[in-house]
């Protein structure tokens, strides 16, 4: 599939502004999995430091950033795999965020079901796994949005799901014409609510996380459930609502766990 050919002045046209929460889930052991290996919290401070500095470096930009907002745009190592705006190799980040907290949990219940397609003999999990929910808040007026006209006429090759290749080519015009932001659908969420894209911090309205929640994920064989307790909010998904990625859509549901 050729990708669509867009300029930078033709991008730089169609920018739109955006504002508001967009939500990420990471594993809940994000920090405290290094609290196991010391004794004392100073010391887990210290370990945390060391770790940090064999981390790529975070852009100047960037660095007054909360960590979970920084993290993606870290630079010096090489990307290992290609993402929807992100070539692989030595490139700039992108921090991929859900305008709604379900399209959020719908993107990481796939990568969690991907991991198992690709590992058939794996039981399932006994437990939920949990995650912490942040949402940042953004606002830009250097925003470009693939859902709504002239650019969604080309929906089929923004929303494809394994061939990239239309995607980066825009997010390279779009990082040309200094554009902020990518406003898309997301391929997994099946009520095909929005996600964005950030091609740099500065599209960030504050330097922190703003929100926060505990989730647990559980997969089985009936499909995936996913609880938050504060506030009370459950979402679920069947075997066939994250199936139309030809990677998962031959998983063995049927196993041990």
């Amino acid at each position: 599939m050729s990708s669509p050919t867009w300029t930078a002045a033709a991008l730089s046209s169609e920018a739109v502004g955006l504002e508001g929460k967009v939500w990420r889930l990471v594993e809940a052991q994000h920090r405290v999995s290094t609290l196991k290996l010391v004794d004392t919290l100073d010391e887990q401070a210290l370990l945390e430091d060391l770790i940090e500095e064999t981390k790529p470096a975070i852009p100047p930009e960037c660095r007054h950033l909360d960590y979970l907002l920084a993290t993606p745009f870290r630079y010096g190592s090489v990307y290992p795999q290609g993402s929807r705006f992100r070539r692989a190799g030595r490139t700039l980040g992108v921090y991929y965020a859900a305008e709604q907290i379900a399209t959020a949990v719908a993107e990481m219940a796939f990568y969690r079901l991907l991991f198992f397609a690709d590992s058939p003999g794996t039981p399932w999990p006994g437990d939920a796994a949990e995650y912490t929910a942040f949402s940042a808040s953004v606002r830009t007026d250097k925003a470009i949005d693939l859902t709504k006209p002239p650019l969604s006429k080309d929906s089929a090759r923004w929303t494809d799901f394994l061939d990239y290749e239309a995607c980066q080519a825009l997010a390279d015009t779009a990082r040309e014409a200094e554009l902020h932001a990518i406003r898309y659908q997301s391929v997994r969420d099946p009520q095909k609510r929005a996600n964005v894209a950030l091609l740099t911090c500065r599209a960030f309205a504050k330097p922190k996380p703003v929100d926060r929640q505990t989730w647990r994920i559980r997969l089985s064989a009936s499909g995936v459930q996913a609880l938050c307790e504060f506030p009370r909010q459950r979402v679920g998904f069947g075997r066939t609502d994250l199936a139309g990625d030809p990677r998962i859509a031959d998983l063995r549901w049927e196993r041990r766990g």
